[in-house]
């Protein structure tokens, strides 16, 4: 037997007990332990399960991308001149409003993960049965995916709600930072090493996904020592390794290998859809042989900044050109609507199908090899910087940095994140944490208002719900 299990949300918070909301209510099925006759009949596995699901949804083939690729330098709206992609064009112009949809999309995905994680951290603490899990990892997983989704909401909105205290009072970001940091404080004492789990397990959160998402966390709060730290503890536990060939980091064939602390797992069978239509809709749209709809296109800008580094390997790697024949032997005609597509998003498998197999990289080593570096360098050791940074460059067989001048290395430093991680969802908030935004908005043809544009608005919508609800600033 199955019952209904409403999960009320305040605006897009889940609550206990919220009345005239119905705009927000969720409707999921789960088994009812009491009907089964045995509590056991249900596993704090499945409600975890449900939280890993929500990052599959089409929120991040969409929607997430516009507010963390198409906003920035790296990447335009692409598809045809006439199709607006709903808000896209307007985020990618920096002209997007409160009422912006992909927005208010990720403000409500992010709450309604954070709800369902914590709902899993409750369940899994009370229950009493047989578990099928070990109860430590699942509330250890469930706190790290609740730290993943909390911290997405306070680079993107600054201060916001912490669930547990009040539904509508924004708490202040260092608040909300430090609730994150414990959350992975915890998750790294519960979590396994990746080499730990077994092989059906292999791609859940581990110590070292906690750890690396930790070092980030304090990376984006200048806490430079407890960076640097925490990035070295992730580099000497001997889990991760950088992938021989760049170009393969984001194939089917890397998966979850070496290099990869955590990423969204694509299912790729319908009705377990993979991550729903993440490929489909950047895919090479018309010519010949076109694969979906052409959105989130790869800046002339980019491809500048990858050639004038004499980058070809990360370039190749990131950018598919109209008239290219790509690694599989598929072609790519000159006929396709715009000269370049993001092949960190192509499927060889799957094409441009809509249940694709596509796993999307959240956190890679090279990444805290970077993480390594700029705490460092901001930390004086700027001499001690250049280890790992040189390790990230070697890898595409470019030349040695060797200044040891902190502020000559600073730049250099940022510039290796974006030609390394172009394309992976992080380019616009390094470009708001390192105070670069306007003067990079301003060379790709955008106005950036200092004051308004460093944090997205609060949406509309939830202010309607909760007028109490203050708005970010300039907004």
């Amino acid at each position: 037997m199955k019952y209904t299990y409403k999960i009320a949300l305040l605006s897009m918070f889940t609550a206990a007990t919220i009345t005239s909301c119905d705009d927000f209510v969720e409707e999921v099925e789960i088994v009812d332990p009491v009907a089964e006759g045995s509590a056991e009949n249900f596993q704090p596995e499945e409600f975890l399960t449900g939280v890993y699901g929500m990052h599959t949804e089409f929120a991040y083939a969409f929607s997430y991308l516009g507010i963390t690729d198409m906003i920035s330098d790296n990447s335009d709206k692409g598809s045809s001149p006439t199709d607006s992609g709903a808000d896209k064009r307007v985020l990618d112009e920096l002209t997007f409003t409160t009422s912006s949809g992909s927005v208010t999309s990720m403000w409500t995905q992010w709450y309604k993960t954070v709800g369902r994680a914590s709902q899993t951290i409750e369940f899994t603490e009370a229950y009493e049965g047989e578990s099928s899990a070990p109860k430590e990892r699942v509330i250890g997983e469930a706190k790290f995916l609740r730290a993943l989704n909390y911290f997405w909401l306070v680079r993107s909105f600054g201060a916001v709600p912490l669930q547990h205290i009040d539904l509508v009072e924004r708490a202040p970001a260092a608040d909300v930072y430090a609730y994150i940091e414990q959350d992975l404080t915890d998750a790294i004492a519960a979590l396994p090493l990746k080499s730990d789990y077994a092989a059906q397990d292999l791609g859940r959160a581990t110590k070292g996904a906690a750890q690396g998402l930790l070092a980030k966390v304090y990376l984006y709060q200048k806490k430079w020592q407890q960076a640097a730290d925490m990035a070295n503890t992730v580099i000497t536990s001997n889990q991760y390794d950088l992938e021989p060939d760049y170009a393969t980091v984001w194939r089917a064939s890397t998966e979850n290998g070496p290099e990869s602390l955590f990423e969204i797992q694509a299912r790729g069978e319908i009705p377990q859809h993979g991550v729903q239509q993440y490929s489909q809709t950047q895919g090479t749209r018309g010519g010949s042989n076109g694969m979906g709809w052409g959105f989130n296109t790869p800046s002339k800008n980019l491809e500048d900044a990858f050639n004038a580094e004499g980058d070809v390997i990360r370039r190749d790697a990131t950018i598919i050109f109209a008239g290219e024949t790509l690694f599989d032997g598929r072609f790519i005609d000159e006929g396709v609507e715009n000269p370049r597509y993001n092949e960190k998003a192509y499927s060889s498998a799957n094409g441009g199908q809509g249940d694709g197999d596509k796993n999307i990289r959240v956190l890679r080593f090279s990444e805290i090899l970077l993480i390594r570096a700029e705490a460092l360098n901001e930390l004086g050791q700027s001499a001690a910087a250049l280890t790992p940074l040189n390790r990230v460059r070697s890898r595409v067989s470019l030349p040695a940095v060797t200044t040891t001048d902190q502020a000559a290395l600073r730049p250099l430093i940022w510039k290796e994140r974006r030609l390394e991680l172009a394309m992976e969802h992080d380019r616009w908030f390094d470009l708001i944490r390192t105070g670069q935004a306007k003067a990079a908005m301003a060379a790709d043809g955008k106005t950036f208002i200092e004051g308004k544009h460093e944090l997205f608005p609060i949406p509309n919508n939830q202010l309607v719900q909760t007028p109490e609800m203050t708005q970010n600033p300039g907004w």
